[in-house]
């Protein structure tokens, strides 16, 4: 699973996702993109699910790069545990994604393939995903 390797504070406030994304919006480095649509967390482990969908389906034929990262701490309570005595101990770490971040970004592959593989990442993401082409930023999914 990802997650950083050191941060500054250990529990982080909740915050909320609002608005567009300006930064981490545009194509940077592939052919094709998955793009979110709406604002969410992304936990390490539906990241992973999502690459490890996308390396399946394409055999390793493709550059695949990852644009989120897990930084944001989540904290929980153990079950039946009163409440009071301060906050959880992190339980794990999710990356906030707004609407229109660039997930994930593949190259070296033609669309019909890339769009499948895309597809099956979506289902393992908890927001709705678009593909998104280079080409002049074209919206195809």
């Amino acid at each position: 699973m990802l997650q950083p390797a050191r941060t500054k504070y250990r529990k982080l406030h909740k915050g909320r996702i609002r608005g567009k994304a300006t930064k981490g919006a545009s194509m940077a480095y592939g052919e094709f993109g998955l793009q979110s649509l709406e604002g969410g967390k992304l936990t390490s482990r539906q990241i992973e699910a999502a690459r490890i969908a996308i390396t399946r389906h394409v055999k390793r034929g493709a550059k695949l790069w990852i644009r989120v990262f897990p930084h944001k701490s989540i904290t929980k309570k153990p079950a039946e545990t009163r409440m009071g005595k301060g906050k959880g101990d992190v339980d794990s770490y999710v990356a906030p994604v707004r609407r229109g971040t660039m997930i994930y970004e593949i190259s070296g592959l033609p669309l019909d393939l890339a769009k499948e593989a895309f597809r099956l990442a979506s289902h393992k993401l908890p927001v709705k995903t678009r593909l998104v082409s280079r080409q002049e930023g074209d919206i195809l999914g």
